[in-house]
């Protein structure tokens, strides 16, 4: 989902404009011209089966049970339903081919849109809003998770139906901390300690060859959004684009510059383990045990503890400061039904299907089988759940991260229609404050000035 990020955010700049007319406000409350929820009528009135395009970015095991639960949904509605699920790319390449899709006036039905998509989506004026349809069933969405209902809520309005949900974790090697002395049930809380620790942790060979380092991690600026959100920082203005658009970028604050500059004095020390920005590099440093601290979501847990040849343990993402008071935004990605171009049956059938997929009974076949959060609280009861967790007890620590966490604008995340050309300016600080080129503080400076035409650009095509 990084791979492309820059051409993305160039592409949506470009040709937004001709995808959104006249802005719905600043606070962005989504929707279209065709934006009213059909009732369940819609599909009583329909003669034969009602098809719907669901276009997702799932690989390998992923798609796996993302298949299975679609097969369940068109079994379960015969003659009436049918999904047709079809793969189209990693993220940013499905946004880019639902941004042609509009044009060419041939979206699909249903859509999954990553987080940071979330802005766009909003803005390009072809989705009905989820709350719509809950409003007009009086469909209640108190079971979804708060703090995942607060990122895909604009003006307190749920925009688009929460489903493979992340969130950051801390893993450990425990095997490595018990050889060093240390104890992996006490793991570090907050950037200082974690630094103190990763120096105890990295370990060189009799020719003074670090074989295994303190702490390694890709350079992903997802990391650096999750710590701001950790200390109750926002990362963009206007309330982290919440109360209206963001017209800039202030993840060059304090925090965003003390956050940049320990993460390049581990590695200028040699306590930390430079992969760059590929994230299979930071991966395979740490199932390959030359990694004894590693920043990654919960989305890998299950493949970690099935690959590692360790003990693997997990621990909260860790706060800037031990004082700190924020917690983890959310991460993953969202079900979005299209409006224009579809019929009253199609928008129908996709409402029942993004039901379908976030009821708890669903959603405790998801987590356990991808190792995504459930977004349907009622999920963790569910004891094909329980029996996952007490397995994987690992995953406890997500549980409790995400429980812990109170759903504020700095946990909302920011919205920003060229959020993936933001995450890379923040990569590119990064690896300049590694290199000496610059310092953290004049990195972040510079990503921020150089990311502000494009922020113009995009928000005056969209109004």
């Amino acid at each position: 989902m990084k791979k492309s990020a820059r051409a993305l955010a160039a592409l949506l700049v470009a040709g937004l404009s001709l995808t959104a007319c006249s802005s719905s406000g600043d606070s962005g409350s989504g929707g279209s011209t065709d934006a009213a929820a059909p009732g369940a009528q819609a599909l009583d009135q329909a003669s034969g089966v009602t098809g719907v395009e669901f276009w997702h970015s799932m690989t390998g095991k992923n798609a796996e049970v993302l298949t299975g639960l679609v097969n369940q949904f068109n079994a379960a509605h015969q003659g009436k339903i049918e999904v047709r699920a079809q793969f189209q790319g990693k993220y940013d390449e499905l946004v880019t081919k639902y941004k042609a899709a509009v044009q060419q006036k041939g979206t699909p039905a249903l859509v999954q849109v990553y987080d940071i998509g979330t802005r766009f989506m909003i803005d390009s004026k072809q989705t009905v809003p989820a709350q719509a349809f809950a409003d007009k069933d009086g469909y209640a969405l108190d079971d979804l998770d708060a703090n995942i209902r607060n990122y895909y809520s604009v003006g307190g309005k749920l925009q688009s139906m929460p489903f493979n949900s992340s969130m950051p974790l801390l893993y450990l090697n425990t095997d490595a901390f018990k050889e060093a002395g240390l104890d992996p049930a006490q793991p570090p809380k907050d950037l200082d300690e974690l630094g103190e620790l990763a120096k105890k942790l990295t370990r060189k060979d009799a020719d003074g060859k670090t074989v295994r380092y303190g702490f390694g991690a890709a350079i992903y600026g997802w990391f650096v959004e999750e710590l701001l959100a950790e200390s109750g920082t926002v990362y963009c203005d206007n309330d982290n684009g919440r109360s209206k658009k963001a017209s800039k970028v202030v993840f060059e604050s304090a925090q965003g510059a003390q956050v940049v500059q320990w993460w390049a004095d581990l590695v200028k020390g040699g306590y930390a383990a430079n992969t760059g920005r590929t994230t299979d590099d930071a991966q395979a440093a740490f199932k390959a045990g030359t990694v004894a601290m590693h920043l990654e979501s919960t989305g890998v847990l299950r493949g970690y503890t099935e690959a590692a040849k360790f003990a693997v343990g997990t621990a909260a993402f860790p706060k800037i400061t031990a004082a700190d008071q924020g917690g983890p935004a959310i991460g993953g990605a969202s079900l979005w039904i299209s409006g224009p171009g579809h019929s009253d049956a199609e928008k129908r059938a996709a409402w029942e299907f993004e039901k379908f997929v976030t009821a708890p009974e669903q959603q405790a076949v998801w987590h356990t089988g991808t190792g995504y959060f459930p977004v349907n609280k009622k999920a963790l009861d569910d004891p094909t759940d329980k029996e996952w967790v007490a397995k994987y007890p690992q995953f406890q620590t997500a549980i409790d991260q995400l429980k812990a966490t109170k759903p504020t604008q700095a946990t909302a995340g920011c919205l920003l229609g060229v959020m993936p050309q933001a995450r890379k300016g923040v990569e590119t600080a990064i690896e300049q404050t590694v290199s000496g080129s610059k310092t953290a503080q004049q990195a972040l400076t510079d990503a921020a000035k150089e990311l502000q035409p494009a922020i113009e650009s995009y928000n005056s095509s969209v109004g």
